[in-house]
């Protein structure tokens, strides 16, 4: 079995990350995946309704974020990349914010699919400081209709030729269809462009087949290998187990394995390279998967390799884990945060 290789982020690399941002300016990602809202409620809570026995939350501020693949939207746009977002909304208000929001953000709606019988996926979360009191969810969990699913492809079909790669976003709410990975595989192979795929744990990893380059975090990788972790408890090779069933499993000639506080594991072919975290202070994940990829796929179009574009990800989601909910990474940001590492 194949050792693996420690990557370092020595002064060299530090240098070589820092010349290649602007190299990622103008790289155009298409992204096909479900899209949605998340909305914050904030305020504070001083009593108990007197009408139930829940909370009162006088509310002091509301906020409106791109969620779902409209975040990795969001963050290839401020790393320079132009997004181009296919997806599906409704005809109603989620979609009239989405929109406000995207165009806003850099995220242009020229890709997006209306199916009216669909609602735009929204989750609002009423907080108190950093307290969850209840999060309400508008959404629909059902795969697109027939017709819906030809508008996608032909979208993605239309506009695959004028992009530097192709992302699959997968949050299991329809827009991904083992169908549309099979088609999407299609269309990718015909024109050359490279396909990378951030997966749901709801589906086995035979659903993806066809990508280039995976993106698991180590647990949902276990599940979408059919692996059981009872068995892998104990075992010091369990990570490098788990990517290899997964390569063979999906066909995909890449494995990017993100681990949290242990950084990440890149299989390529038979190589596999081991890339610790930079995170100094983590303060939420959210986002944080949808960072590593648009950085990922940035940092590979633009001709870094695909553990330097690992390590540019992994500065990228040290900067986005310092802050709260679904932000994106800005290009100063990084900067100083890959100047500052250790």
């Amino acid at each position: 079995m194949t050792a693996p290789v420690q990557a370092k982020l020595g002064p060299q690399e530090k240098d070589l990350l820092i010349k290649q941002i602007p190299a990622l300016k103008g790289k155009k990602i298409l992204i096909i995946g479900d899209v949605g809202l998340d909305e914050y409620v904030m305020g504070q809570v001083r009593r108990i309704s007197p009408e139930a026995p829940v909370p009162v939350l006088e509310v002091d501020g509301e906020d409106k974020r791109l969620g779902l693949a409209a975040n990795v939207a969001q963050n290839v746009a401020s790393l320079g990349g132009i997004p181009m977002m296919v997806s599906v909304v409704g005809d109603d208000t989620g979609a009239s914010l989405l929109k406000e929001l995207s165009e806003k953000n850099g995220v242009s709606w020229e890709y997006m699919i209306v199916d009216k019988a669909r609602p735009t996926t929204r989750k609002t979360r009423v907080m108190t400081g950093h307290h969850h009191l209840v999060r309400v969810d508008y959404e629909l969990k059902k795969y697109l209709s027939e017709e819906t699913e030809k508008n996608l492809l032909a979208m993605v079909q239309k506009h695959v030729a004028a992009a530097d790669c192709v992302i699959i976003e997968d949050y299991a709410k329809g827009v991904i269809s083992r169908n549309v990975v099979a088609k999407v595989s299609e269309i990718c192979k015909a024109a050359g462009k490279k396909l990378m795929v951030d997966p749901h744990r709801n589906n086995p990893g035979s659903f993806y087949l066809g990508v280039d380059l995976i993106k698991p975090n180590y647990d949902e990788a276990v599940v979408l290998t059919g692996l059981d972790f009872d068995d892998l408890k104990g075992n010091p090779n369990k990570v490098v187990e788990v990517g290899r069933a997964l390569q063979k499993i999906t066909g995909a000639k890449e494995v990017v394995l993100t681990r949290g506080k242990d950084g990440m594991t890149i299989f390529s072919g038979d190589q596999i390279t081991e890339v610790p975290t930079y995170a100094q202070k983590v303060f939420d994940v959210t986002g944080a998967g949808d960072t590593v990829i648009a950085a990922l796929a940035l940092g590979l179009v633009s001709g870094l390799s695909l553990v330097h574009s690992c390590m540019l990800a992994n500065n990228a989601a040290g900067v986005v884990v310092g802050k709260v909910g679904c932000v994106p990474c800005e290009i100063p940001e990084l900067i100083e945060y890959i100047n500052e590492v250790h």
